[in-house]
């Protein structure tokens, strides 16, 4: 998902054309572009009154696809939505049972899976403020969706920031998110009832600087988290950072090779055993793997737009690689990344993809087959398609 919720711009080619013309060597050539066939998707209407449906994350697991998001009523109206495949290809809308004021008006944006059953953040602002008011919402087994009631102070509250993303592995599923004292952590064996790391050692900040977390994933050791770092002294640009947990609570730090450049690490997936992190690196994307000796630079793909905030808003393993959608600040593009992260091609979309307020992107990966959500603003699309070998 792209959240609590992508083109080379002509200033680096012209750079990059003028350096080569002055040491005398030819430009290398851009990359091959992947140009799956891509097949667009019905997503049913849900229960209740008509609306622009709103699609903002998908995700899979044990051969089974869910796409979650919301319906919008038009003057500000929501409520949450939420489908299920079990092929990819045919949908069907997932009963949900909201119980709180927010809940029933929330837009689902971050989603994942375990031993094959689901969990789901969503959010709906409101207050005095118009904060985000978060909810989580659990799988029952007869597949459908039930909130979570929650004390206002677990996602909320005076210290609150963010809450960004929910993901899920052997023992359970992790929020990460941000508070007033840096990187937060929420813990749950079966989403049904969360548990806050806030002000945690290593976790939050402290003299070395300000923490901010992304993302996270499971791995064979417990929980890896990334994001960045603002050290003191008057600096205005991140590192990079990653933290290491075996359960959740004792966090360590890692770090993560870092330049002058503002840099961060927004998204992170396990590909074929190897921790692989995507995110900020100067004027481009740039790509990391945490090897036995600790985190690597792997390359670097993409470049920012002259306007708007670059992010990363997906990032998926494929067969062969990984697949990332990644906004420039005007428009989300789709890469393919192989080699460890080493080599990027750009990846042709079946539509535009544009950036802004109500708009989003977001692809996941299942076997052979890649399912990719996508919101102009105007309307949401479900497309999918299988990827060529080697891409």
């Amino acid at each position: 998902m792209i959240s609590g919720r992508r083109p080379f711009g002509a200033t680096l080619l012209v750079a990059l054309l003028l350096g080569a013309g002055c040491q005398g060597r030819p430009p290398e050539p851009a990359p091959e572009p992947v140009r799956p066939r891509w097949q667009r998707l019905a997503l049913p209407a849900p229960a209740g009154a008509p609306g622009r449906l709103l699609v903002r994350d998908v995700t899979g697991c044990a051969g089974r696809w869910y796409v979650v998001g919301g319906v919008g009523a038009g003057a500000g109206e929501t409520r949450p939505a939420a489908w299920a495949s079990s092929d990819g290809s045919a949908w069907a809308a997932i009963p949900l049972t909201p119980k709180s004021y927010y809940g029933r008006r929330s837009v689902l944006y971050s989603a994942a899976c375990t031993n094959g059953r689901l969990a789901v953040l969503g959010d709906k602002p409101g207050g005095a403020h118009g904060n985000p008011r978060a909810s989580s919402w659990q799988q029952r087994p007869d597949g459908s969706l039930v909130e979570i009631e929650a004390r206002f102070e677990l996602y909320g509250g005076p210290t609150a920031v963010n809450v960004a993303r929910l993901v899920a592995g052997p023992a359970g599923y992790l929020i990460t998110g941000n508070r007033s004292s840096g990187a937060a952590a929420w813990l749950s064996p079966d989403a049904g009832e969360f548990e806050i790391m806030e002000g945690a050692p290593e976790l939050a900040t402290d003299a070395r600087g300000t923490t901010w977390a992304f993302d996270a994933t499971a791995t064979a050791q417990g929980w890896l988290m990334v994001g960045g770092i603002l050290p003191p002294a008057g600096r205005i640009d991140r590192d990079p950072l990653a933290w290491a947990s075996p359960d959740g609570r004792a966090w360590r730090r890692e770090p993560v090779p870092a330049t002058g450049e503002y840099e961060e690490l927004q998204r992170v997936v396990v590909c074929d055993g190897t921790p692989l992190a995507v995110g900020l690196r100067g004027r481009d994307f740039g790509v990391w793997r945490r090897v036995a000796g600790g985190w690597e630079l792997a390359g670097s793909f993409g470049a920012r737009g002259p306007a708007g905030v670059p992010l990363v808003g997906a990032l998926t393993v494929t067969g062969d690689g990984v697949l990332a959608a990644v906004s420039d600040g005007t428009s989300y593009t789709l890469w393919a990344g192989g080699d460890g992260g080493r080599s990027w091609r750009p990846v042709t979309g079946p539509a535009p993809m544009p950036v802004g307020a109500g708009r989003d992107a977001s692809v996941v990966a299942l076997a052979d087959r890649v399912v990719l959500a996508v919101d102009d603003g105007r309307e949401s699309t479900l497309w999918a398609a299988r990827l060529p070998s080697g891409s």
